[in-house]
């Protein structure tokens, strides 16, 4: 977290991550998709930490100018460079490549999100964005995992309890779900880690994500989808009507 703490460009690539990972949520790509785009962007983090332990090890070894300490840092840097061009480049062939942009998803086939796909990437999203929440508020201690402006149990919980909600059809098991949920939120206030405002804000953003995935994307993918064509081509209804008389003469005969 040094890194994403001290390091502009390490902040943009983790909000870069959260906002990719959301589209492609929203947008309901397919497994082979998100792992591509969670690979390229995690490829670009590590280069650029590393990119930042080679900064801080050519500085401590050589506090004067020196140009084989010039090379390093323009070689790690150059590291990142090809890692984000590569990232460039496979998201723009995965979002706009072979016109997805009209038929990704945007078609009455699969409507229905992927369950484990929202599962692991919704999770990975709520993590980062409660994550970033924290150190862009400074509200959180060294461990990171304790306290801050959005309750990082509480928004999971409730993304789970969500999940269960929208894919299950027992009404017996979303209230279950929905009172675990309440009880992991309950429990961060009474163990006085989190206020009454960070448990509901947590809560709010998991609602909102999974509301957006399970209801608002397939309706909308629902209403803006390409009218199916009904008319049958003339080529198609000559076909049958031949292979129809052929029956009809060898009963006959």
């Amino acid at each position: 977290m040094h890194c994403f703490r001290t390091q502009k460009h390490m902040q943009f690539h983790f909000i870069i991550l959260v906002l990719v990972l959301l589209s492609g949520l929203l947008l309901n790509f397919e497994p082979r998709d998100m792992l591509t785009l969670l690979f390229c962007i995690s490829l670009v983090i590590a280069t650029e930490m590393v990119n930042t332990a080679v900064e801080a090890v050519v500085d401590l070894v050589t506090p004067n100018y020196n140009p084989l300490a010039k090379l390093a840092k323009d070689v790690a840097a150059g590291a990142v460079l090809i890692a984000s061009a590569n990232a460039v480049i496979a998201g723009m062939l995965i979002f706009f490549g072979s016109d997805r942009i009209r038929e990704i998803r945007f078609s009455t086939h699969g409507l229905s999100p992927n369950v484990a796909v929202v599962l692991v990437v919704g999770i990975l999203v709520l993590t980062m964005t409660v994550m970033i929440s924290k150190l862009v508020t400074g509200r959180s201690n060294p461990g990171l995992w304790h306290g801050g402006v959005v309750s990082g149990h509480s928004a999971i919980g409730f993304f789970l309890a969500m999940t269960i909600i929208f894919t299950t059809g027992n009404l017996f098991v979303a209230i279950l779900a929905l009172l675990m949920a309440l009880i992991i939120a309950q429990s961060r206030v009474e163990s006085g880690v989190h206020s009454i405002q960070e448990v509901v804000l947590g809560a709010i953003v998991a609602i909102f994500l999974t509301s957006s995935v399970y209801w608002l994307m397939p309706r909308l993918r629902e209403r803006f989808a390409p009218k199916q064509e009904t008319a049958i081509p003339a080529q198609r209804v000559e076909k049958d009507f031949v292979i129809a008389n052929k029956t009809k003469t060898a009963h006959e005969a």
